[in-house]
């Protein structure tokens, strides 16, 4: 583990909360405090985790195997039932045989269709109804986060909406936390709460360093060229208008595809394209 360390040879401490943490340096050459007990206790409690899960799903997977070869549990008990109640001397005759089988077939399928065309519209109402409050719950925590987040406030050069367009798809809802996910597909995890996911300035944070073209959208990165020069030249910060992140966008595509429509024309939406 690459701890940092002084002209000594000795581990370089940081007192938090009262404790003397080791400094962990990372690949990036950011350093934070690492706090090992934590460490070991996450890791304990996602064993725990992990072993419950498995134990579940082992559980499930023996009480399953019981039922293997039966599709349809209401007809198996309905059929148990009707064996219940048979006599010995009601299928003597062989024609009644086919006929009692014949009718007990067709009130069995159009239960089953009955059943399923119900089924089907109460899944498609739950869907819909599902889908509403996702979209909801969506909008209020992740573009809330965005509109409140003070690393856009103090370290980008485009509002909250614009960020959002472009770094909004690496965020979703899970069991009613935020997560983000980075490039790869990876979740984006703390760098200074080991074992534990980003929050969500961390998250956006670490996305807008892996952007290729961070320079641009960054306040006081000190680039050039179409757009950054927006916001004036005191203490070398810079903010983007729309208009200028318009230019920005132009400049920054290929001459086959500059042929669009007028900046004013186009959504917020449509700045999502400028960073993918």
């Amino acid at each position: 583990m690459p701890f940092k360390y002084d002209a000594e040879g000795r581990i370089v401490t940081q007192d938090v909360n009262g404790q003397k943490l080791p400094l962990f340096v990372h690949a990036d050459g950011k350093e934070t405090p690492f706090d090992g007990d934590s460490t070991i206790s996450t890791i304990s409690r996602l064993n725990g985790e992990a072993k419950g899960h498995r134990e579940r799903a082992e559980a499930a997977e023996k009480v399953s195997k019981a039922f293997e070869g039966i599709e349809d549990a209401d007809a198996a008990r309905k059929a148990l039932e009707t064996m219940k109640n048979i006599k010995d001397g009601d299928l003597i005759a062989a024609g009644k045989v086919e006929e009692i089988k014949a009718a007990a077939k067709r009130t069995a399928e159009e239960q089953v269709e009955a059943a399923n065309k119900q089924f089907v519209a109460e899944l498609a109402k739950t869907k819909g109804e599902r889908d509403t409050l996702q979209n909801q719950l969506y909008d209020e925590k992740i573009g809330g986060s965005f509109d409140r987040s003070k690393f856009i406030a103090e370290k980008l050069a485009i509002p909250g909406d614009l960020a959002k367009a472009a770094f909004g798809r690496a965020f979703k809802i899970e069991d009613g936390k935020t997560v983000a996910y980075d490039a790869t597909g990876n979740k984006i995890f703390s760098r200074t709460r080991i074992g534990e996911l980003a929050n969500f300035d961390e998250a956006l944070e670490t996305l807008v360093e892996s952007y290729p073209h961070r320079d641009q959208i960054m306040k006081g990165s000190g680039a050039s060229g179409g757009g950054a020069s927006g916001g004036g030249s005191g203490g070398g910060k810079k903010t983007y208008s729309r208009a200028e992140f318009n230019s920005s966008i132009r400049q920054s595509r290929h001459p086959s595809q500059q042929k669009c429509a007028p900046a004013k024309q186009r959504s917020t939406t449509d700045y999502a394209s400028f960073f993918a």
